[in-house]
Protein backbone atom coordinates (compact mmCIF):
# COMPACT_ATOMS: atom_id res chain seq x y z
CA UNK A 1 0.00 0.00 0.00
CA UNK A 2 1.07 3.39 -1.11
CA UNK A 3 2.09 5.35 2.79
CA UNK A 4 0.31 8.74 3.56
CA UNK A 5 1.74 9.32 6.76
CA UNK A 6 3.58 11.91 7.68
CA UNK A 7 2.71 13.85 5.00
CA UNK A 8 1.88 17.95 5.87
CA UNK A 9 -1.39 19.19 5.50
CA UNK A 10 -2.54 22.83 5.94
CA UNK A 11 -5.79 23.78 7.91
CA UNK A 12 -7.37 27.36 6.94
CA UNK A 13 -10.07 28.69 8.59
CA UNK A 14 -10.80 32.10 10.64
CA UNK A 15 -12.26 30.01 13.73
CA UNK A 16 -9.60 29.01 15.95
CA UNK A 17 -11.34 25.96 17.34
CA UNK A 18 -12.41 24.56 13.67
CA UNK A 19 -8.25 24.90 13.17
CA UNK A 20 -7.59 23.12 16.19
CA UNK A 21 -10.07 20.55 16.56
CA UNK A 22 -9.06 19.54 12.93
CA UNK A 23 -5.52 19.36 13.67
CA UNK A 24 -5.75 17.48 16.56
CA UNK A 25 -7.86 14.37 14.46
CA UNK A 26 -5.26 14.72 12.25
CA UNK A 27 -2.16 14.53 14.01
CA UNK A 28 -3.41 11.96 15.99
CA UNK A 29 -3.41 10.20 12.67
CA UNK A 30 0.04 10.87 12.23
CA UNK A 31 -0.68 14.27 9.76
CA UNK A 32 1.81 17.07 10.16
CA UNK A 33 -0.18 19.91 10.09
CA UNK A 34 0.37 23.75 9.69
CA UNK A 35 -2.53 26.48 10.61
CA UNK A 36 -3.68 29.73 8.86
CA UNK A 37 -6.22 32.15 10.00
CA UNK A 38 -6.74 33.53 6.65
CA UNK A 39 -5.49 33.50 2.68
CA UNK A 40 -2.30 35.67 3.46
CA UNK A 41 -1.30 32.79 6.41
CA UNK A 42 -2.13 30.29 3.84
CA UNK A 43 -0.48 31.44 0.84
CA UNK A 44 2.82 32.02 3.23
CA UNK A 45 2.58 28.37 4.28
CA UNK A 46 2.41 27.41 1.02
CA UNK A 47 5.53 29.03 -0.08
CA UNK A 48 7.19 27.83 2.75
CA UNK A 49 6.32 24.30 3.75
CA UNK A 50 5.84 21.14 1.39
CA UNK A 51 2.21 21.14 1.73
CA UNK A 52 0.55 17.51 0.19
CA UNK A 53 -3.33 19.13 1.30
CA UNK A 54 -5.48 21.83 1.78
CA UNK A 55 -8.04 22.11 4.29
CA UNK A 56 -10.03 25.41 3.93
CA UNK A 57 -12.81 27.17 5.16
CA UNK A 58 -15.08 28.97 2.77
CA UNK A 59 -16.31 31.94 4.69
CA UNK A 60 -13.49 34.10 5.22
CA UNK A 61 -13.05 37.77 6.26
CA UNK A 62 -10.41 38.65 3.85
CA UNK A 63 -10.95 36.42 1.52
CA UNK A 64 -13.54 33.67 0.90
CA UNK A 65 -12.57 30.00 0.26
CA UNK A 66 -13.31 29.44 -3.72
CA UNK A 67 -11.20 32.73 -4.62
CA UNK A 68 -8.68 31.28 -2.60
CA UNK A 69 -8.60 28.38 -4.22
CA UNK A 70 -8.59 30.20 -7.77
CA UNK A 71 -5.84 31.76 -6.38
CA UNK A 72 -3.96 28.86 -5.59
CA UNK A 73 -4.56 27.02 -9.02
CA UNK A 74 -3.59 29.79 -10.84
CA UNK A 75 0.39 28.46 -9.62
CA UNK A 76 1.29 25.93 -11.65
CA UNK A 77 3.02 23.91 -8.80
CA UNK A 78 -0.22 24.32 -7.15
CA UNK A 79 -2.36 22.93 -9.97
CA UNK A 80 -3.16 19.40 -8.57
CA UNK A 81 -2.79 20.14 -4.92
CA UNK A 82 -5.48 17.76 -3.34
CA UNK A 83 -7.69 20.66 -1.77
CA UNK A 84 -10.90 19.95 0.17
CA UNK A 85 -13.34 22.49 1.29
CA UNK A 86 -14.91 22.72 4.94
CA UNK A 87 -18.09 24.29 5.04
CA UNK A 88 -21.71 24.86 6.63
CA UNK A 89 -23.11 25.45 2.88
CA UNK A 90 -24.70 21.63 1.97
CA UNK A 91 -26.90 22.99 -1.69
CA UNK A 92 -25.94 21.60 -4.48
CA UNK A 93 -24.97 24.93 -6.01
CA UNK A 94 -22.56 25.79 -3.28
CA UNK A 95 -21.16 22.03 -3.74
CA UNK A 96 -21.13 22.53 -7.81
CA UNK A 97 -19.67 25.95 -7.03
CA UNK A 98 -16.45 24.40 -4.55
CA UNK A 99 -15.66 21.96 -7.14
CA UNK A 100 -15.45 24.66 -10.52
CA UNK A 101 -13.21 26.89 -8.21
CA UNK A 102 -11.14 24.02 -8.18
CA UNK A 103 -11.80 22.02 -5.30
CA UNK A 104 -11.43 18.10 -4.99
CA UNK A 105 -13.79 17.44 -2.44
CA UNK A 106 -15.71 19.33 0.68
CA UNK A 107 -16.96 18.65 4.02
CA UNK A 108 -19.50 20.10 5.80
CA UNK A 109 -19.75 21.36 9.33
CA UNK A 110 -20.12 19.56 11.62
CA UNK A 111 -18.06 17.17 10.30
CA UNK A 112 -17.35 13.56 11.08
CA UNK A 113 -14.39 12.47 11.83
CA UNK A 114 -14.10 9.22 10.03
CA UNK A 115 -15.54 11.04 6.82
CA UNK A 116 -12.95 13.69 7.25
CA UNK A 117 -10.11 10.99 7.12
CA UNK A 118 -11.55 8.46 4.64
CA UNK A 119 -11.46 11.77 2.34
CA UNK A 120 -7.83 13.09 3.61
CA UNK A 121 -6.72 9.16 2.80
CA UNK A 122 -8.23 9.09 -0.73
CA UNK A 123 -6.63 12.16 -1.96
CA UNK A 124 -3.18 11.67 -1.00
CA UNK A 125 -3.54 8.01 -1.87
CA UNK A 126 -5.17 9.84 -5.39
CA UNK A 127 -2.06 11.59 -5.79
CA UNK A 128 0.41 9.22 -5.59
CA UNK A 129 -1.23 6.77 -7.70
CA UNK A 130 -1.85 9.52 -10.64
CA UNK A 131 1.75 10.28 -10.17
CA UNK A 132 2.33 6.82 -11.06
CA UNK A 133 0.03 5.96 -13.43
CA UNK A 134 1.34 7.44 -16.07
CA UNK A 135 0.68 7.38 -19.59
CA UNK A 136 2.31 6.66 -23.64
CA UNK A 137 0.05 14.38 -31.31
CA UNK A 138 0.28 17.30 -29.71
CA UNK A 139 0.50 17.50 -25.93
CA UNK A 140 -2.35 20.02 -25.49
CA UNK A 141 -4.71 18.18 -27.59
CA UNK A 142 -3.76 14.76 -25.84
CA UNK A 143 -4.56 16.52 -22.93
CA UNK A 144 -7.21 19.12 -23.61
CA UNK A 145 -8.94 18.20 -26.57
CA UNK A 146 -9.89 14.44 -25.72
CA UNK A 147 -13.35 13.27 -24.68
CA UNK A 148 -12.84 11.31 -21.60
CA UNK A 149 -14.85 7.60 -21.48
CA UNK A 150 -16.41 6.41 -18.49
CA UNK A 151 -17.77 2.95 -17.72
CA UNK A 152 -20.48 2.89 -15.56
CA UNK A 153 -22.00 -0.31 -13.66
CA UNK A 154 -24.34 -0.35 -11.33
CA UNK A 155 -27.80 -3.05 -11.04
CA UNK A 156 -30.40 0.11 -10.78
CA UNK A 157 -31.78 1.00 -14.41
CA UNK A 158 -32.72 4.25 -12.97
CA UNK A 159 -29.60 4.88 -11.54
CA UNK A 160 -27.76 3.76 -14.45
CA UNK A 161 -30.25 6.22 -16.95
CA UNK A 162 -29.99 9.37 -14.72
CA UNK A 163 -25.88 9.12 -14.08
CA UNK A 164 -25.16 8.42 -17.66
CA UNK A 165 -27.41 11.05 -18.75
CA UNK A 166 -25.71 13.61 -16.71
CA UNK A 167 -22.02 12.43 -17.42
CA UNK A 168 -22.29 12.71 -21.06
CA UNK A 169 -24.33 15.74 -20.82
CA UNK A 170 -20.66 16.93 -18.75
CA UNK A 171 -19.17 15.82 -22.11
CA UNK A 172 -17.49 12.38 -21.10
CA UNK A 173 -18.40 9.07 -22.87
CA UNK A 174 -20.08 7.02 -20.56
CA UNK A 175 -21.05 3.14 -21.41
CA UNK A 176 -23.08 1.04 -19.06
CA UNK A 177 -23.30 -2.47 -17.40
CA UNK A 178 -25.43 -3.78 -14.64
CA UNK A 179 -23.85 -6.71 -13.54
CA UNK A 180 -19.80 -7.44 -13.60
CA UNK A 181 -19.93 -10.26 -16.11
CA UNK A 182 -20.88 -7.44 -18.74
CA UNK A 183 -18.93 -4.85 -17.66
CA UNK A 184 -16.03 -7.11 -17.99
CA UNK A 185 -17.44 -7.83 -21.87
CA UNK A 186 -17.40 -4.46 -22.33
CA UNK A 187 -14.28 -3.94 -21.22
CA UNK A 188 -12.70 -6.15 -24.35
CA UNK A 189 -13.47 -3.56 -27.08
CA UNK A 190 -13.88 0.14 -25.00
CA UNK A 191 -11.42 0.60 -22.38
CA UNK A 192 -12.52 4.01 -20.05
CA UNK A 193 -10.40 6.39 -18.48
CA UNK A 194 -12.13 5.86 -15.22
CA UNK A 195 -14.17 2.92 -14.32
CA UNK A 196 -17.01 3.97 -11.71
CA UNK A 197 -18.95 1.03 -10.12
CA UNK A 198 -21.80 0.18 -7.61
CA UNK A 199 -20.50 -1.57 -3.82
CA UNK A 200 -23.56 -3.31 -3.45
CA UNK A 201 -24.63 -5.76 -6.68
CA UNK A 202 -26.75 -9.54 -6.34
CA UNK A 203 -24.19 -12.39 -7.82
CA UNK A 204 -20.78 -10.30 -8.23
CA UNK A 205 -20.83 -6.83 -5.82
CA UNK A 206 -18.46 -4.06 -6.16
CA UNK A 207 -15.74 -6.19 -4.73
CA UNK A 208 -15.32 -8.94 -6.52
CA UNK A 209 -15.83 -7.00 -9.13
CA UNK A 210 -12.84 -5.04 -8.59
CA UNK A 211 -10.61 -8.26 -7.83
CA UNK A 212 -11.40 -9.30 -11.19
CA UNK A 213 -10.37 -6.27 -13.07
CA UNK A 214 -6.88 -6.54 -10.54
CA UNK A 215 -6.24 -10.05 -11.64
CA UNK A 216 -6.04 -8.31 -15.25
CA UNK A 217 -2.69 -6.86 -16.14
CA UNK A 218 -4.51 -4.63 -19.31
CA UNK A 219 -7.19 -3.47 -16.53
CA UNK A 220 -5.77 -3.62 -13.47
CA UNK A 221 -4.09 0.18 -13.71
CA UNK A 222 -7.56 2.20 -14.84
CA UNK A 223 -8.71 4.41 -11.89
CA UNK A 224 -11.43 2.90 -10.36
CA UNK A 225 -14.22 4.95 -8.16
CA UNK A 226 -16.64 3.51 -6.33
CA UNK A 227 -20.44 4.61 -5.89
CA UNK A 228 -21.61 4.51 -2.72
CA UNK A 229 -24.72 4.83 -0.07
CA UNK A 230 -23.81 7.27 2.58
CA UNK A 231 -24.02 3.59 5.02
CA UNK A 232 -21.49 1.90 3.00
CA UNK A 233 -19.21 4.21 3.64
CA UNK A 234 -17.20 2.06 6.39
CA UNK A 235 -17.13 -0.76 4.08
CA UNK A 236 -14.98 1.60 1.88
CA UNK A 237 -12.43 1.25 3.89
CA UNK A 238 -11.97 -2.55 2.27
CA UNK A 239 -12.23 -0.83 -1.29
CA UNK A 240 -8.96 1.19 -0.35
CA UNK A 241 -6.54 -2.15 0.47
CA UNK A 242 -7.42 -2.27 -3.09
CA UNK A 243 -6.16 0.01 -4.49
CA UNK A 244 -9.46 2.20 -5.30
CA UNK A 245 -8.93 6.17 -6.47
CA UNK A 246 -11.53 7.51 -4.86
CA UNK A 247 -15.42 6.78 -3.86
CA UNK A 248 -18.68 9.06 -4.18
CA UNK A 249 -21.95 8.87 -2.68
CA UNK A 250 -25.07 8.80 -4.89
CA UNK A 251 -27.21 11.21 -2.32
CA UNK A 252 -24.48 14.05 -3.32
CA UNK A 253 -26.78 13.76 -6.57
CA UNK A 254 -25.90 13.44 -10.39
CA UNK A 255 -24.62 16.56 -11.23
CA UNK A 256 -22.10 16.87 -7.97
CA UNK A 257 -21.25 13.15 -8.93
CA UNK A 258 -20.73 14.58 -12.34
CA UNK A 259 -18.95 17.44 -11.34
CA UNK A 260 -16.55 15.33 -8.88
CA UNK A 261 -15.54 12.94 -11.63
CA UNK A 262 -14.82 15.81 -13.88
CA UNK A 263 -12.51 16.88 -10.89
CA UNK A 264 -10.82 13.67 -10.67
CA UNK A 265 -10.33 13.11 -14.31
CA UNK A 266 -9.18 16.89 -14.49
CA UNK A 267 -6.38 16.00 -11.41
CA UNK A 268 -5.15 12.98 -13.32
CA UNK A 269 -4.69 14.95 -16.69
CA UNK A 270 -2.84 17.95 -14.80
CA UNK A 271 -0.60 15.54 -13.32
CA UNK A 272 0.29 13.48 -16.63
CA UNK A 273 0.64 16.90 -18.19
CA UNK A 274 2.98 18.05 -15.77
CA UNK A 275 4.86 14.46 -15.66
CA UNK A 276 5.22 15.03 -19.38
CA UNK A 277 7.02 18.58 -19.47
CA UNK A 278 9.16 17.21 -16.72
CA UNK A 279 10.26 14.67 -18.65
CA UNK A 280 10.86 16.63 -22.02
CA UNK A 281 12.37 19.25 -19.81
CA UNK A 282 14.52 16.62 -18.88
CA UNK A 283 15.23 15.19 -22.00
CA UNK A 284 16.14 18.81 -23.11
CA UNK A 285 18.45 19.21 -20.48
CA UNK A 286 20.20 16.41 -21.09
CA UNK A 287 20.62 17.11 -24.85
CA UNK A 288 20.42 13.63 -25.61
CA UNK A 289 17.68 12.42 -28.36
CA UNK A 290 16.92 8.37 -28.39
CA UNK A 291 15.67 9.30 -31.91
CA UNK A 292 18.18 11.38 -34.45
CA UNK A 293 16.60 14.25 -36.47
CA UNK A 294 17.42 13.06 -39.99
CA UNK A 295 17.86 9.38 -41.47
CA UNK A 296 21.92 8.96 -42.35
CA UNK A 297 23.09 9.64 -45.92
CA UNK A 298 24.76 5.82 -47.33
CA UNK A 299 26.26 5.51 -51.09
CA UNK A 300 23.99 3.81 -52.87
CA UNK A 301 21.13 3.37 -50.15
CA UNK A 302 18.41 5.84 -49.52
CA UNK A 303 17.60 5.67 -45.80
CA UNK A 304 14.33 6.91 -44.34
CA UNK A 305 12.95 7.00 -41.06
CA UNK A 306 9.53 7.96 -39.23
CA UNK A 307 9.07 8.34 -35.15
CA UNK A 308 5.91 9.64 -33.50
CA UNK A 309 6.48 8.99 -29.52
CA UNK A 310 3.12 8.52 -27.46
CA UNK A 311 1.59 12.25 -26.34
CA UNK A 312 4.88 13.56 -27.15
CA UNK A 313 7.01 12.01 -24.57
CA UNK A 314 10.58 11.24 -25.15
CA UNK A 315 11.45 7.69 -25.12
CA UNK A 316 9.71 4.38 -25.85
CA UNK A 317 11.01 3.24 -29.79
CA UNK A 318 14.70 4.21 -30.29
CA UNK A 319 16.43 4.67 -33.41
CA UNK A 320 20.39 5.03 -34.22
CA UNK A 321 22.97 4.26 -36.27
CA UNK A 322 26.18 3.55 -36.70
CA UNK A 323 28.97 3.96 -39.07
CA UNK A 324 31.17 0.62 -38.42
CA UNK A 325 33.94 1.54 -41.51
CA UNK A 326 33.32 3.47 -44.99
CA UNK A 327 31.38 0.52 -46.45
CA UNK A 328 29.38 -0.59 -43.51
CA UNK A 329 26.62 0.94 -42.03
CA UNK A 330 24.26 -0.29 -38.35
CA UNK A 331 20.57 0.67 -38.45
CA UNK A 332 19.05 0.01 -34.91
CA UNK A 333 15.44 0.51 -34.03
CA UNK A 334 14.19 -1.01 -30.61
CA UNK A 335 11.20 -0.48 -28.14
CA UNK A 336 11.72 -0.75 -24.49
CA UNK A 337 8.96 -2.26 -22.84
CA UNK A 338 8.58 -3.33 -18.35
CA UNK A 339 8.18 -6.24 -16.67
CA UNK A 340 7.05 -4.65 -13.36
CA UNK A 341 6.80 -0.71 -14.44
CA UNK A 342 4.90 1.42 -16.93
CA UNK A 343 7.96 1.05 -19.08
CA UNK A 344 7.04 4.24 -21.37
CA UNK A 345 7.53 6.65 -18.03
CA UNK A 346 11.20 4.57 -17.55
CA UNK A 347 12.02 4.67 -21.39
CA UNK A 348 13.95 7.09 -22.17
CA UNK A 349 16.37 5.95 -19.64
CA UNK A 350 16.73 2.54 -20.51
CA UNK A 351 16.68 3.77 -24.25
CA UNK A 352 19.67 5.58 -23.96
CA UNK A 353 21.64 2.93 -21.86
CA UNK A 354 20.97 -0.08 -24.20
CA UNK A 355 21.80 1.85 -27.00
CA UNK A 356 25.23 3.31 -25.08
CA UNK A 357 25.80 -0.69 -24.72
CA UNK A 358 25.33 -1.15 -28.59
CA UNK A 359 27.44 1.48 -29.37
CA UNK A 360 30.04 -0.11 -26.65
CA UNK A 361 30.21 -3.57 -28.44
CA UNK A 362 30.02 -2.25 -32.04
CA UNK A 363 33.17 -0.16 -32.06
CA UNK A 364 34.86 -3.37 -30.18
CA UNK A 365 33.44 -6.15 -32.59
CA UNK A 366 36.14 -7.60 -35.36
CA UNK A 367 33.02 -9.68 -36.63
CA UNK A 368 30.46 -7.51 -38.32
CA UNK A 369 27.86 -9.55 -37.44
CA UNK A 370 24.52 -8.66 -36.29
CA UNK A 371 23.89 -11.76 -34.00
CA UNK A 372 26.95 -11.64 -32.76
CA UNK A 373 26.71 -7.64 -31.74
CA UNK A 374 23.20 -9.01 -29.94
CA UNK A 375 24.47 -11.69 -28.17
CA UNK A 376 27.11 -9.58 -26.70
CA UNK A 377 24.90 -7.06 -26.07
CA UNK A 378 22.24 -9.48 -24.78
CA UNK A 379 24.81 -11.15 -22.11
CA UNK A 380 25.62 -7.84 -20.96
CA UNK A 381 22.32 -6.32 -20.29
CA UNK A 382 21.20 -10.02 -18.35
CA UNK A 383 23.69 -9.51 -16.12
CA UNK A 384 23.22 -5.69 -14.83
CA UNK A 385 21.01 -5.38 -12.35
CA UNK A 386 19.88 -1.91 -12.97
CA UNK A 387 18.04 -3.24 -15.92
CA UNK A 388 16.50 -6.61 -14.52
CA UNK A 389 12.98 -5.44 -15.11
CA UNK A 390 12.86 -4.28 -18.39
CA UNK A 391 12.94 -5.68 -21.71
CA UNK A 392 13.94 -4.36 -24.88
CA UNK A 393 12.84 -5.98 -28.68
CA UNK A 394 16.04 -4.93 -30.93
CA UNK A 395 16.52 -5.18 -34.92
CA UNK A 396 20.04 -4.83 -35.86
CA UNK A 397 20.69 -4.38 -39.54
CA UNK A 398 24.23 -4.09 -41.33
CA UNK A 399 24.84 -2.36 -44.49
CA UNK A 400 27.14 -3.32 -46.95
CA UNK A 401 27.20 -0.20 -49.67
CA UNK A 402 30.04 -3.16 -51.90
CA UNK A 403 27.44 -5.78 -52.28
CA UNK A 404 24.44 -4.50 -51.90
CA UNK A 405 23.73 -7.53 -48.51
CA UNK A 406 21.80 -6.59 -45.40
CA UNK A 407 22.84 -8.82 -42.92
CA UNK A 408 19.87 -8.96 -40.10
CA UNK A 409 19.27 -10.14 -36.34
CA UNK A 410 16.44 -9.16 -33.68
CA UNK A 411 15.67 -9.58 -30.41
CA UNK A 412 11.77 -10.41 -30.27
CA UNK A 413 10.93 -8.34 -32.89
CA UNK A 414 8.45 -7.73 -35.59
CA UNK A 415 9.64 -9.34 -38.76
CA UNK A 416 11.25 -7.09 -41.04
CA UNK A 417 9.55 -6.97 -44.14
CA UNK A 418 11.31 -6.94 -47.91
CA UNK A 419 10.13 -6.01 -51.47
CA UNK A 420 11.25 -7.19 -54.60
CA UNK A 421 10.92 -4.39 -57.35
CA UNK A 422 11.13 -6.69 -60.22
CA UNK A 423 9.34 -9.44 -59.14
CA UNK A 424 6.42 -7.10 -57.19
CA UNK A 425 6.54 -9.58 -53.88
CA UNK A 426 7.08 -9.00 -50.34
CA UNK A 427 8.27 -11.36 -48.06
CA UNK A 428 8.92 -11.38 -44.17
CA UNK A 429 12.23 -12.25 -42.88
CA UNK A 430 11.65 -13.40 -39.60
CA UNK A 431 14.42 -13.64 -36.62
CA UNK A 432 14.27 -16.52 -33.94
CA UNK A 433 15.65 -14.32 -31.19
CA UNK A 434 14.59 -13.73 -27.49
CA UNK A 435 13.57 -10.54 -25.95
CA UNK A 436 17.12 -8.53 -25.30
CA UNK A 437 17.93 -9.29 -21.64
CA UNK A 438 15.06 -12.29 -21.43
CA UNK A 439 17.50 -15.31 -20.67
CA UNK A 440 21.53 -15.55 -20.96
CA UNK A 441 21.36 -16.93 -24.39
CA UNK A 442 19.31 -15.19 -26.87
CA UNK A 443 19.59 -17.63 -29.83
CA UNK A 444 20.64 -14.94 -32.23
CA UNK A 445 20.92 -16.19 -35.56
CA UNK A 446 22.11 -13.92 -39.21
CA UNK A 447 19.84 -13.36 -41.97
CA UNK A 448 20.56 -12.09 -45.13
CA UNK A 449 19.12 -10.08 -47.79
CA UNK A 450 20.33 -9.23 -51.06
CA UNK A 451 19.15 -6.10 -52.61
CA UNK A 452 19.31 -5.09 -56.12
CA UNK A 453 17.65 -1.44 -57.58
CA UNK A 454 14.46 -0.51 -56.08
CA UNK A 455 14.58 -2.93 -53.57
CA UNK A 456 12.82 -1.83 -50.44
CA UNK A 457 13.16 -3.53 -46.64
CA UNK A 458 10.89 -2.04 -43.80
CA UNK A 459 11.57 -1.85 -40.22
CA UNK A 460 8.69 -1.21 -37.87
CA UNK A 461 7.78 -1.23 -34.36
CA UNK A 462 4.21 -3.08 -32.65
CA UNK A 463 2.81 0.69 -32.81
CA UNK A 464 1.56 0.30 -36.22
CA UNK A 465 0.29 -2.73 -36.68
CA UNK A 466 -1.44 -2.27 -33.64
CA UNK A 467 -2.82 0.99 -34.26
CA UNK A 468 -6.53 1.18 -34.10
CA UNK A 469 -9.46 2.45 -35.94
CA UNK A 470 -12.33 4.68 -34.15
CA UNK A 471 -14.30 1.03 -34.15
CA UNK A 472 -11.12 -0.70 -32.14
CA UNK A 473 -9.98 -2.80 -34.91
CA UNK A 474 -5.94 -3.41 -35.58
CA UNK A 475 -4.35 -2.15 -38.81
CA UNK A 476 -2.61 -5.59 -39.10
CA UNK A 477 0.30 -7.00 -40.41
CA UNK A 478 -2.34 -8.26 -43.55
CA UNK A 479 -2.68 -4.10 -44.21
CA UNK A 480 0.81 -3.48 -44.09
CA UNK A 481 1.69 -6.04 -46.27
CA UNK A 482 -1.05 -5.10 -48.92
CA UNK A 483 0.46 -0.92 -48.62
CA UNK A 484 3.84 -2.29 -49.32
CA UNK A 485 2.98 -4.51 -52.52
CA UNK A 486 0.64 -2.41 -54.25
CA UNK A 487 3.16 0.47 -53.89
CA UNK A 488 4.23 1.89 -57.32
CA UNK A 489 8.10 2.89 -58.09
CA UNK A 490 7.70 6.46 -57.60
CA UNK A 491 5.79 5.87 -54.51
CA UNK A 492 7.40 6.75 -51.16
CA UNK A 493 6.51 3.66 -48.73
CA UNK A 494 7.15 5.78 -45.56
CA UNK A 495 4.76 8.55 -47.49
CA UNK A 496 2.47 6.15 -47.71
CA UNK A 497 2.68 4.19 -44.67
CA UNK A 498 1.90 7.51 -42.75
CA UNK A 499 -0.93 8.70 -44.57
CA UNK A 500 -2.69 5.57 -44.66
CA UNK A 501 -2.46 5.25 -40.64
CA UNK A 502 -3.15 8.81 -40.11
CA UNK A 503 -6.21 8.03 -42.06
CA UNK A 504 -7.23 4.43 -40.24
CA UNK A 505 -6.85 5.72 -36.54
CA UNK A 506 -7.87 9.16 -37.50
CA UNK A 507 -4.38 10.57 -36.23
CA UNK A 508 -4.58 8.83 -32.67
CA UNK A 509 -2.27 6.35 -31.95
CA UNK A 510 -1.76 4.29 -28.71
CA UNK A 511 1.37 3.69 -28.43
CA UNK A 512 4.93 5.11 -30.30
CA UNK A 513 5.42 4.18 -34.04
CA UNK A 514 8.90 4.21 -35.78
CA UNK A 515 9.54 2.89 -38.99
CA UNK A 516 12.61 2.61 -40.96
CA UNK A 517 12.55 1.91 -44.62
CA UNK A 518 16.00 1.16 -46.88
CA UNK A 519 15.89 1.24 -50.62
CA UNK A 520 18.39 0.08 -52.44
CA UNK A 521 19.43 2.41 -55.38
Amino acid sequence: MIDDKKKSILIIDDDLTIRKLLAHHLKCNDYLTFEANGAEEGFGVLKERNIALVLCDVTMDEMDGFTFCRKVRENQNYRTLPFVFVTAKTSLEDKSTALDAGGDDFITKPFDVDELLLKVRALLKRTDIYKTYGVKKNIEDSFNKRTHKILLLDDDPTIIKLFQFNLNNAGFDCKTATDADRAMELLRSFKPDLIISDVMMPDKDGFQFRKMLLADESLQSIPFVFLTSKNEEDSILQGYDMGITDYVTKEAGPKVVAAKIGAIINSMEKEKFKIVNELNDAAESLRAKVVPDTSPKFDGFEISQWHKPFQGIPGGDFIDYFLLDENNLAVILGDVMGKKWSAWYFAFAYAGYVRSAIRGVLQNSKDFSPGEILQQVNKYVYQDAKVSEVFATLSILLINKIDKTVRYAGAGDLPILFRQYSKNEVKSVRSKGLLLGFAPDGNFKDESVQLEANDLILLATDGIIEARSASGNQFGSAKLLELIKNLNGHQSLLNSLQNELNSYTSGKFEDDVSAIVIKAL
